[in-house]
Order: structure tokens, then C-alpha cells, then sequence
């Protein structure tokens, strides 16, 4: 947590609420007493450095809009500023239906719906009333952004939805701070990072030369598409397909690109995500483009002929649906303005219609015998000596293995090490480990 960060939204978000304690009080006044008011002006946020200031002078938010931000937002910080909702109709010994808002399975407080919000806004009869359902229109940058949104119940008023606050601008909103989900039922995917460095990733020259181009995308992008004015003639984002053996360095070059450019990398393993329930496949991979597109992220689709596989011949409606489902997720992959990395041990697997819409296609090969020493020598920590009889070089020429699978050779043999308490690697450890990665596919040694 950023202290600084939270506490310059702290600041800015006491005037803001204070603002919005006089307004709903001003309108209490004139509803009940038939009286003009003076409603309070917003605050001046021109100068303020919080975050929050910043996103309201980013989208140049109206008084209304701030008002119906802070209606989303104070259930979370201060809950009892709602509180002046919760008075009983008499006549109807029930509450006022004016007001809106619902009650919440645990939340004790008033939670508000967008009847709350025309309550305040609409306070000049039914044209400001239709006016303000523009603001929870798919148009308006408060849906295109994802930072709030109605949710009616099934064919029920619109307005009798309850006001949500998306999870990515309460974080900015109080924290100052992106939003960074992890693996949940609500968001099946999880985000991944490495520690290690471009240096530690040993590709052949041409597949590295590809990498290069998405390097060059996540730099040079945007202003090829609006600095350049190519926007109307070429989608945003960038599609490429990984392929090639395990542990050859595919989920770790999406490491490195987002360790790179400071994006966030979440891995969507789609052999999980894949559902036998009509639709939940659909629902699932909503979840994750729906919240990853104004973010930053890079999307990794890992074991992607799971669903990007070769698509069947229509012969039951089953077959049927399920090829719906690989038309939905690639046209969601062909929309999302970011970069989407396919990755798949088998290229043969991958239709040859999803195969042209990649901007690149990435083999990762195995390493031949030069590159293993490389990654031998580079994988051992730097404070342990090797047995005066194990020759890298030897291990390197007579075992074909892809890095992934060095890695663990070499955590093993580092393990018996410090399991003798010394700091010498020895062959027949390495030679042990050797043994154990062959023999998971069968081979022996």
C-alpha cells in the first residue's frame, strides 16, 4: 500500500463526501418542506494531486456524474452518510419508494440504486428523469470503462438496480492503486511473474527476433494506431501463438514482456476454463475480458487447443455449440486492444482459420546442445562449485531437455546438496535428477 496515495484520496474524498452530505440534505429539505434551496457547489478538485481528483478531471465528470460515483463509493467508506434514507412513509407504513435503494444479505447500511440517484439528479420532473438513464447507457464512459454499472434485477425497472462500484476503481478510488485479481471463481485466471531476466531466456535467434515484435507493438502501438492514423484500418492489440514443446520458455517470455513494460500477465489455463454446460464456457471467459479490457494486462491462454482446437464437423447440436463457443472466444480475442498470447504444445492442433488472425506465430523449439549448456551453466546458483567430475558440457551434448526440465534437474541437485549440508553440486545428483524428468515421459536413462 501506497501511504502517500491513500492518503491524498482520503483528503480529496473528505470534500467530496462532505459535498455530497449538504446536497442530500438540501434535497430532504426542499422534497419534504416544498421549499426552494441552495444546493452546495462541487469541490474544486483543478489542483488536487489524488488519484481520485485525477480520474474525475480525466473524464471531465459533471456534478451529477461525481454525484452518482459517490453514491456507488460511499457504501464501501462511509456507509452511514446513506443513512438519511432510511425514513418510514407513514401513509404507507413502508419506506419511501422515491428513494430506491435495497437491502443487503450482510450490509446493514441503505444501498443504493440508480432510484437513489434520480432522487438527487431528477429533481425537475420526467425529462431529467430520462436524461440521467444516459449515464448507465452502454455509451457513456461510465460502462465503456467499466467503473460502474446498474444491475436490475431480470425484467425489472432499470433504475431499481443497485449502483456498483467495479473492483478496479474502488482500489483507485481509496488506495490510489490498480486492482490485481487473482484466481477466483469470479475470475478464473491467475497472474503470473518471474524473477528471472531476459538473459535467463535462451530462444533461437528467429524465434527471439518474433518476441522482438511484440516488444516493439507494446511500445510503439498506440502511436501507430492513433498517431499515425491507423485505427480505422487495422485492430487494436496483438494476437500471437506460442508453440512448441513444454517448458521451452513460452509462459516465461510472457513473463518477461509484461515484467518489461509494467503490465500485469494473468494466464487463462482454458482446459479448466472449458465448461460441458451450455454457456458457462461463454460466462467464464467473460469474466476475464470484461474486467482486462481497460487494463494493462497481457493475457496468456495456456493449453489454448482446448478450445482453439480444430473445430467439428456440425453433425449434432452439440457439435453445433461448441464451435459457437470457439467463434465467441475469438472474436473476443480478435476485439481485446490488448496483447493475447495463445500458447499450445501442438501448432497441428490449432485450427488454420484461428491460425491467420495471429499477428505472429512463435515456435520454441528445443534447445540444441549449445543452448543447454548455456542454460546449465546459468541455472545453478552462483555460490556452489561443481564436482570436479561433472562436465556441463557433456550432460549438455548427451541429454536433450527443454529449460524447463533443466530447472528442475537443477533443483534436485541442489536440494541433495544442501540435504548434505555442503554446496557441491554432484554428478550422480545430477545424473539422479536426469533419470526422474526422463522418466515422467517414459524414457529411461
Amino acid at each position: 500500500m501506497d501511504v502517500q496515495l491513500t492518503t491524498a484520496n482520503a483528503a480529496a474524498l473528505e470534500k467530496e463526501l462532505e459535498w455530497f452530505r449538504l446536497l442530500a440534505a438540501a434535497r430532504m429539505q426542499q422534497y419534504f418542506q416544498q421549499t426552494a434551496v441552495e444546493y452546495p457547489a462541487a469541490p474544486d478538485l483543478t489542483e488536487d494531486i489524488s488519484v481520485y481528483a485525477q480520474i474525475i478531471k480525466h473524464y471531465s465528470m459533471s456534478p451529477a456524474e461525481r454525484v452518482i460515483v459517490l453514491l456507488a463509493l460511499i457504501p464501501h467508506i462511509r456507509p452511514e452518510l446513506l443513512d438519511i434514507f432510511f425514513v418510514k412513509n407513514a401513509t404507507y407504513d413502508r419506506g419511501f419508494t422515491e428513494f430506491g435503494g435495497i437491502k443487503g444479505q450482510q450490509h446493514g447500511g441503505f444501498l443504493p440504486t440508480g432510484e437513489t440517484a434520480a432522487f438527487l439528479l431528477a429533481t425537475d420532473g420526467l425529462q431529467q428523469r430520462f436524461n440521467l438513464t444516459r449515464y448507465f447507457g452502454p455509451d457513456h464512459f461510465f460502462s465503456k470503462h467499466h467503473i460502474l454499472h446498474l444491475t436490475p434485477a431480470s425484467d425489472e425497472p432499470l433504475l431499481s438496480g443497485a449502483l456498483n462500484l467495479s473492483q478496479e476503481y474502488l482500489s483507485l478510488f481509496t488506495q490510489g492503486l490498480a486492482y490485481r485479481p487473482d484466481y477466483n471463481t469470479q475470475f478464473p485466471a491467475k497472474r503470473i511473474e518471474t524473477g528471472l531476466s531476459w538473459q535467463d531466456l535462451v530462444l533461437e535467434p528467429h524465434a527471439m527476433e518474433e518476441v522482438e515484435d511484440i516488444r516493439t507493438w507494446i511500445e510503439h502501438g498506440t502511436t501507430l494506431l492513433h498517431d499515425w492514423g491507423m485505427s480505422h484500418k487495422i485492430k487494436p492489440g496483438f494476437r500471437s501463438l506460442f508453440y512448441g514443446p513444454p517448458g521451452t520458455g513460452k509462459s516465461l517470455t510472457a513473463c518477461l514482456l509484461g515484467k518489461t513494460f509494467n503490465m500485469e500477465v494473468y494466464r487463462i489455463d482454458l482446459s479448466l476454463v472449458v465448461s460441458k454446460f451450455i454457456g458457462e464456457t461463454e460466462k467464464n471467459l467473460s469474466k476475464v475480458f470484461d474486467r482486462a479490457i481497460n487494463q494493462q494486462w497481457i493475457l496468456f491462454f495456456d493449453e489454448a487447443d482446448a478450445l482453439f482446437g480444430k473445430r467439428t464437423q456440425t453433425s449434432s447440436s452439440n457439435d453445433r455449440y461448441a464451435n459457437q463457443e470457439v467463434a465467441y472466444l475469438l472474436q473476443r480475442v480478435e476485439d481485446f486492444p490488448g496483447v493475447v498470447i495463445l500458447a499450445t504444445n501442438l501448432k497441428a492442433n490449432i485450427d488454420e482459420a484461428f491460425a491467420r488472425r495471429f499477428q505472429s506465430m512463435i515456435y520454441f523449439s528445443m534447445p540444441g546442445p549449445e543452448q543447454r549448456l548455456r542454460i546449465w551453466q546459468q541455472s545453478f546458483p552462483a555460490h556452489v562449485a561443481l564436482e570436479d567430475k561433472l562436465n556441463l558440457e557433456d550432460v549438455a551434448f548427451k541429454y536433450e531437455m527443454a529449460g524447463g526440465t533443466i530447472i528442475n534437474v537443477v533443483r534436485y541437485s541442489c536440494l541433495m546438496a544442501l540435504k548434505r549440508g555442503d554446496k557441491t553440486i554432484r554428478q550422480k545428483d545430477v545424473l539422479a535428477g536426469i533419470r526422474k524428468e526422463f522418466g515422467k515421459d517414459g524414457k529411461i536413462v
